[in-house]
C-alpha cells in the first residue's frame, strides 16, 4: 500500500459513513480480554490510521470511555443508531485512531500484519505462523513498514 488511497467504510445500517484518505499504517488482530468482551468475538482486527486523515461523512456517533489492561484507557465510537463499533482512540496514542477493519468497504485488502495479546487467545483459534504473533505487544520500529513509520514522524 502506498499511503495515498481514498478508503470508505460504514456501519451495519448505513447511517454512519466515513472516509480515510490514506492506507492504514498497520493492521493487527488483538486477542486481549477487553477487545473480546467489547466485541463479543474471539478477537478483533483493527487498522491504525492517522486521525487527521479520517472524516465522518454522514451520521452520528456515540462514544464512551473504557479502561484498558494497561490502565491508560480508550474511547470507542459506535453508530448512534445500530451500535456498530466504528473506531477507537487510545490515550497512549494521540493522533492515531484504530478503525474496525471489517467496517471498511474493502476490508479484504487489509489482512492482519500481526497478532497481539495472544496470551489471552482462545484455544480454538489457530494462528498462521507466517503472521508475527506476540504474547503481549511488539516493537513498532522493528515490525511496521518503513513507509508507515515515516508517516508517523513528528506525531510523537
Amino acid at each position: 500500500m502506498n499511503g495515498s488511497t481514498e478508503h470508505s467504510g460504514s456501519c451495519s445500517c448505513g447511517f454512519v459513513k466515513y472516509s480515510n484518505n490514506e492506507d492504514p499504517l498497520f493492521t493487527q488482530a488483538c486477542h486481549c480480554d477487553d477487545c473480546k468482551k467489547l466485541t463479543g468475538s474471539a478477537f478483533v482486527i483493527s487498522s491504525m490510521i492517522l486521525e487527521s486523515c479520517f472524516e465522518i461523512e454522514e451520521g452520528e456517533l456515540h462514544a464512551t470511555t473504557l479502561p484498558t489492561g494497561s490502565g491508560s484507557g480508550y474511547k470507542p465510537f459506535f453508530c448512534k443508531k445500530c451500535g456498530t463499533y466504528i473506531y477507537c482512540e487510545y490515550e497512549r496514542a494521540p493522533g492515531i485512531i484504530l478503525i474496525r477493519t471489517s467496517s471498511l468497504d474493502e476490508a479484504q485488502n487489509f489482512p492482519p500484519q500481526a497478532h497481539v495479546f495472544t496470551k489471552s487467545k482462545v484455544d480454538w483459534i489457530h494462528l498462521d505462523n507466517k503472521i508475527p504473533s506476540f504474547e503481549i505487544w511488539y516493537d513498532r520500529d522493528k515490525l511496521w513498514p518503513q513507509a508507515s513509520l515515516d508517516r508517523l514522524s513528528g506525531l510523537f
